[in-house]
């Protein structure tokens, strides 16, 4: 039975994972003690005797847990920052062409950031085909519920002073979100996009949209939609021709789900694509879940939750 470790139970992507993973039959779950669970000789053993250990971790203590980590049987799934542009690790968003193989293979799997998988989700694919150029410069916008802010986040949107935070709330004003570095390496862009994230009031749901003009594209709006039909055929990522909610897009549309929807909208003049999904799903756990599924020889989908 694969020996499975959450190295950081306690924090909302853990806990996420904690949770998918605990009716699953085929695993045995380590656990430390509340007692325990900072004490670096008990994680060390926790993650030496893993199969599989999730890193969900602040990015200094998940270097420090890989360091602790001296198996080199162990699979560490980092959710963490830390080793997202690390070329030593596999990046863990197996629809973009070659990364499956790579992630089935590797003993260091680095999870993609929440908005970083909605922009390389749209981007990539197109950079791959050559309808964008390497030079492009795009502008993103990401609409994300309040749990990918962690639990400070969560408590202060369902606290005393919540009624405060209902108006969404742009953030990374100064235009260095953590996310920008992955996002502009894993879509192969010379410059990261101009990235505004907007947090509200609502618990769970991402959407990410990237809006381009004619001239950006080496192509049409048909062609990007052909992109996409043909490039995302799993169950995970899918593309749909039409998505329109009586001419609005919900945020929340796939909160509690881990998987991801593609759109494209408008018309030759302006596109604008929109992927949609959990933060706390594909965009954090799920994909976790789903990367470990990968190097288990499993189904993907394997413990996940798919909407039809």
């Amino acid at each position: 039975m694969t020996k499975v470790f959450i190295d950081g139970k306690a924090g909302t992507t853990g806990l996420r994972i904690y949770e998918r993973l605990g009716d699953r039959k085929d695993l045995e779950l380590i656990t430390l003690s509340d007692e325990l669970r900072k004490d670096a000789a008990a994680r060390k053993a926790a993650l030496e005797a893993a199969d599989v250990a999730f890193l969900c971790l602040p990015d200094a203590a998940a270097v420090e847990a890989v360091s602790l980590c001296e198996n080199p049987d162990t699979v560490l799934i980092d959710t963490s920052t830390a080793h997202r542009v690390n070329d030593a690790w596999a990046y863990g968003f197996p629809e973009l062409g070659g990364l499956r193989e790579k992630i089935k293979n590797s003993k260091r799997i680095a999870n993609p950031g929440c908005h970083a998988s909605g922009f390389v989700s749209l981007i990539a694919p197109l950079r791959e085909r050559g309808l964008l150029d390497e030079n492009a410069l795009l502008s993103c916008f990401s609409l994300t519920g309040y749990s990918g802010g962690g639990k400070k986040m969560i408590a202060d949107y369902e606290g005393e002073n919540a009624a405060a935070l209902l108006a969404p709330r742009t953030y990374g004003l100064s235009q260095s979100h953590k996310h920008l570095p992955e996002m502009a390496k894993v879509c192969g862009l010379v410059n990261p996009p101009a990235f505004s994230p907007i947090v509200s009031s609502y618990y769970a749901g991402m959407e990410v949209a990237v809006t381009l003009f004619k001239e950006q594209l080496n192509g049409t709006a048909a062609d990007v939609k052909a992109c996409y039909k043909d490039y995302y055929k799993g169950d995970v990522v899918k593309f749909v021709e039409n998505a329109d909610e009586n001419g609005f897009l919900s945020a929340s549309a796939f909160a509690g789900r881990d998987d991801m929807q593609i759109a494209v909208f408008g018309n030759d003049e302006r596109v604008t694509l929109v992927s949609r999904f959990d933060n706390l799903g594909k965009g954090a756990s799920g994909a976790a879940i789903q990367n470990m599924n990968i190097v288990l020889g499993l189904p993907e989908t394997t413990g996940l939750c798919i909407g039809g």
